[in-house]
Parts: C-alpha cells; structure tokens; sequence
C-alpha cells in the first residue's frame, strides 16, 4: 500500500475518532448537533464508509444507557 494512502487513512480514522470521543464527553445540545451534522456530510463519507445514521444511533444508545 502507497505511504501517502496510509497517511491519509490514518488521518481520516483520526478526525473521526475525534468527533466521537467528542460527541461521547459533551453536554452541550447544539454541540451534539454540529457533530451529527458532521457524520451526516459529504466530507464524512468521503473519509471513511460508515454510516453516519448508525454511528449517531450508536452513539445515542450508549448515552442513554450511561446516563440510564
């Protein structure tokens, strides 16, 4: 595999690891919403091939179950 694919890989798993541990520590509503929006855009799905909807769906489970 080319270094620079790798690279970019790496980069892309980072901004979106980012945006979950984000999503995962914040208590703010409207910050929540700019993050799903992020998971919902065009330049989220070019960085990776998740679905969006079910990371937000997953991500919402967990709250719920943490704060139960």
């Amino acid at each position: 595999m080319c270094k620079f694919y790798e690279n970019y890989q790496m980069l892309a798993e980072a901004i979106i690891m980012q945006a979950v541990r984000d999503y995962r520590r914040c208590g703010s509503h409207q910050v929540q919403d700019s993050i799903e929006n992020f998971f919902r855009s065009d330049w989220f799905t070019s960085l990776c091939e998740l679905d969006g909807e079910k990371l937000i769906k997953r991500l919402r489970q967990e709250r719920t179950m943490k704060n139960g």
